[in-house]
C-alpha cells in the first residue's frame, strides 16, 4: 500500500510524510520491521528490537520522587532502549522517569533514586507487601514511595527515604477511591553521570 492509502484507513489520507514519520518512529523503535525490498511491514515480537538483543521499554510519563505533584500519564512518551541482559525482568514491565531527590536513599538492588533516573515498574505486581517500593496514583497524580499498610490505624503510609526532609503521605481506608498502585519499582536504571559534552569529546576526539 502507498502511504497515502495507509492514511485513508486511519483517516490522514492527505498526510502521506506524517505517515512516512510514524512509521520511521515504529521501526526506530522496534515495533514494525520495514522491507523495503519487497515492500512488505510486518509487526516485531512485543518489547524485542527487530534483530537484536535489545529491549524498548515504554516509558509512560514521569513520576515525581516528593510531595505528588507530576500528573500521571498513560500514554507513552518515548521508550528506553536497554539491552536485556541489563533487566531483571523483561515481560509486563515499563519505564518511569524520575523527578526530584525524595527517595536518594532508597535501597532497590543496591540502587537509590536521583532525579533523572528510570525507574522499571512490574505493572502484573498487585500482592503488595510492607517495606515495598511502588509508584502510586493519588488523585491522578503519580509518585514513587515506600509503602506500609498501617491496619492498627487504617491507612496507608506513603514514606520517603532522602537526605533532606519530606513528610510522609498518609491515606485513610475510606479514601483509597482515589489512590492507585500502579505496580512495583524492581529495579533502576541510573542516569548517566559524564557531562554530554565532555562525553561528545570523547567520542569525537
Amino acid at each position: 500500500m502507498s502511504l497515502r492509502q495507509i492514511g485513508h484507513l486511519i483517516g490522514e489520507g492527505n498526510q502521506p510524510q506524517k505517515i512516512k514519520h510514524h512509521l520511521l518512529q515504529l521501526e526506530k523503535n522496534g515495533l514494525i520491521k520495514i522491507n523495503r525490498l519487497e515492500k512488505e511491514i510486518a509487526r516485531t515480537r512485543p518489547g524485542t528490537q527487530a534483530n537484536s538483543k535489545l529491549i524498548s521499554l515504554p516509558i509512560l510519563g514521569s513520576a515525581n520522587c516528593g510531595p505528588a505533584m507530576i500528573y500521571a500519564e498513560q500514554n507513552i512518551e518515548g521508550y528506553l532502549t536497554i539491552s536485556g541482559k541489563l533487566l531483571s525482568k523483561k515481560k509486563d514491565v515499563f519505564a518511569i522517569k524520575t523527578s526530584g531527590y525524595s527517595m536518594n536513599k532508597a535501597n532497590i538492588n543496591g540502587e537509590n533514586i536521583e532525579d533523572g533516573d528510570y525507574a522499571v515498574v512490574d505493572s502484573k505486581y498487585r500482592n503488595v507487601k510492607n517495606g515495598d517500593y511502588v509508584l502510586s496514583v493519588i488523585d491522578g497524580v503519580a509518585n514513587i514511595k515506600r509503602y506500609f499498610n498501617d491496619k492498627e490505624n487504617k491507612r496507608i503510609i506513603l514514606l520517603s527515604e532522602s537526605s533532606a526532609s519530606f513528610s510522609p503521605i498518609f491515606i485513610h481506608y475510606d479514601d483509597l477511591d482515589g489512590y492507585l498502585i500502579n505496580g512495583k519499582v524492581i529495579q533502576v536504571i541510573k542516569r548517566p553521570k559524564t557531562p554530554w559534552s565532555k562525553f561528545k569529546k570523547f567520542v569525537y576526539k
